[in-house]
């Protein structure tokens, strides 16, 4: 019979707090207990799976007692000393076969690199560590890597003073490998969200100007100052030692070009995404965890330097309201839920006059500095495909007013597509569009968080068709670490779709990312299986693969 259940590890201190609900085994990935007792990240689809113990064989789960209803086993089965315990959840009916991909289009799959690969002195760390992980990421035909080059370090310690000696170590390694390399812009902070195991700042002169000057910085209602990046507010004001936001940009991304001419020369360097916000991603820096931001808090505005302040009262006059220059004093805070406020609740003030205007004006400043820094990248990078990045801001999706996209910058209220615009903005510089959260299903956040009204789905059926619909290539990859079938199916779901009637599909695939859990046997496997699916490549008898591993 069929069931869903959940094993832990009841006899191990380490995991005697695990949680059982679906969504945290979902995001727990792959973990180990105490004793080697190995668990994969989502719950099972059937009681004939498997719990596979390192150096012993293999025991079906179906061997061990399943209990109706909540209660627990009376027997638990115990495993080189370590109890294992199960409780079944719900009849399901017999899982569907594993849909074949061979012969779909080839999508080539990147991997993500380590933040901290380059230290602070722009120096490789541990180069020979890292080419055997390469070899092992070839092995799997992997088509390349991406890789961070971050302003912090590069440009650290003075204007226009630029080491690249580090990186020139690692892309000759990549070279000989051959590898192809996607490189991200990265003029943003590292450290603080979710995901950041390194710390790396602003370049230091950055933060010398930013204590007499903060408004350089994206700033909150509360006046709390963001140093994740600069507000696009001085873009185009010379207050960055006699330069603008965007000459900095683009000084540093003609260096770039400079220095690395040999590697476009020669097709190694195949995509430069450019770092626009946050993360390196277009969107306000709205849901700080440094200010306390919790998911699925809807964050807030981040408009209130003295910059985007002047630009919020230019536009207000223009529009003959003056008074409309304020921002939204009825918003919440950072962990507020929309029915909980005035501007984001049904029928709140965000669909009034004031609301928006004040949306349509906070949504194109963000356009605005996409498509200054875009311009400037087809300069630096002319003869090379360049990519922006878009962030997934799926939580509260499902309410009227898209709360946390509203605080993000992306203006998509139930009644207005907001990713269209955005899409067209991409269209005019060629630019490819990278989207996140491709391998969350919708269901999984519902059973885990149902407060928070998420449709990560829905997101992505929205986004990926405003992209395409633009003509744009679009790319993507995953939000959160992925080791298991689901997570991957699902990516590949998204990657090409079966009922698409234009048979349209992903043009690359970046994973999140190169670690010691990824290089692990039996996650190394899963992933070398995934890739070719996503090449279009034959896996055979993928059925006998699936197994609680």
């Amino acid at each position: 019979m069929a069931a869903s259940c959940y094993v832990y590890p009841v006899g191990c201190p380490a995991y005697s707090a695990l949680a059982t609900t679906k969504a945290c085994q979902r995001a727990l990935g792959s973990v180990n207990t105490a004793v080697g007792l190995k668990f994969k990240s989502h719950s099972l689809k059937s009681s004939s799976c498997w719990v596979k113990n390192r150096g012993w064989r293999c025991q079906p789960i179906a061997s061990l007692p399943l209990v109706e209803g909540d209660g627990k086993s009376k027997d638990p089965t115990e495993i080189d000393g370590c109890s294992v315990e199960t409780q079944k959840v719900k009849e399901l009916p017999p899982k569907e076969p594993e849909r074949d991909f061979a012969g779909t289009p080839c999508i080539p799959v990147y991997v993500m690199l380590p933040l901290g690969i380059i230290n602070e002195k722009c120096e490789l760390v541990d180069p020979e560590t890292l080419t055997k992980q390469l070899r092992t990421l070839k092995s799997a035909n992997v088509d390349g890597v991406m890789v961070d080059c971050w302003w912090g370090i590069v440009e650290g310690d003075n204007p226009q003073k630029y080491n690249w000696s580090g990186y020139r170590e690692l892309f000759n390694i990549l070279h000989k490998a051959k590898l192809k390399l996607q490189v991200v812009m990265s003029f943003h902070e590292c450290g603080g969200n979710v995901g950041d195991d390194v710390n790396i700042t602003l370049p230091k002169w950055i933060l010398e100007i930013g204590k007499d000057n903060p408004d350089i910085f994206f700033t909150d209602r509360e006046g709390r100052r963001n140093k994740e990046c600069l507000t696009w507010g001085i873009d185009k004001e010379r207050v960055l030692r006699g330069r603008t936001g965007l000459e900095v940009y683009f000084d540093f991304m003609r260096s770039f070009r400079m220095e690395f001419n040999d590697y476009f020369e020669d097709g190694l360097i195949s995509e430069i995404e450019i770092g626009l916000g946050p993360c390196g991603e277009l969107r306000y820096p709205s849901y700080p965890e440094k200010h306390g931001w919790k998911y699925p808090g809807i964050g807030e505005f981040q408009c209130y330097d003295k910059y985007l302040k002047k630009s919020r009262e230019k536009a207000a006059e223009a529009r003959g309201h003056s008074l409309w220059a304020r921002g939204p004093d009825n918003a919440g805070h950072y962990n507020s839920k929309p029915q909980d406020t005035g501007f984001f609740r049904d029928g709140g003030d965000y669909d009034s006059y004031y609301g928006r205007f004040f949306l349509r004006w906070y949504s194109q400043v963000l356009l605005d500095h996409g498509d200054r820094v875009l311009s400037l990248a087809n300069l630096a990078f002319e003869g090379t495909r360049i990519a922006a990045k878009i962030s997934g801001i799926h939580w509260w999706y499902k309410t009227a007013s898209h709360a946390a996209e509203l605080a993000a910058g992306f203006y998509n209220p139930s009644n207005r597509d907001g990713y269209a615009p955005l899409a067209q903005m991409l269209k005019k510089h060629d630019a490819a569009f990278n989207f996140t959260c491709v391998e969350l299903r919708t269901l999984v956040h519902e059973e885990g968080f149902p407060e928070a009204m998420a449709d990560p789905e829905g997101l992505v059926w929205q986004v990926l068709n405003a992209a395409w619909d633009a003509g744009l290539p679009v790319a993507s990859e995953n939000a959160l670490p992925c080791f298991d079938r689901d997570g991957y199916n699902k990516i590949l779901e998204n990657a090409k779709p079966r009922t698409d009637p234009d048979e349209r599909h992903l043009v690359a695939f970046t994973y999140l990312r190169l670690s010691p859990t990824l290089m692990e046997e039996v996650n190394f496997n899963e992933f070398k299986h995934f890739v070719k699916r996503m090449h279009g490549e034959a896996v055979l008898d993928l059925e006998s693969l699936n197994v609680f591993s």
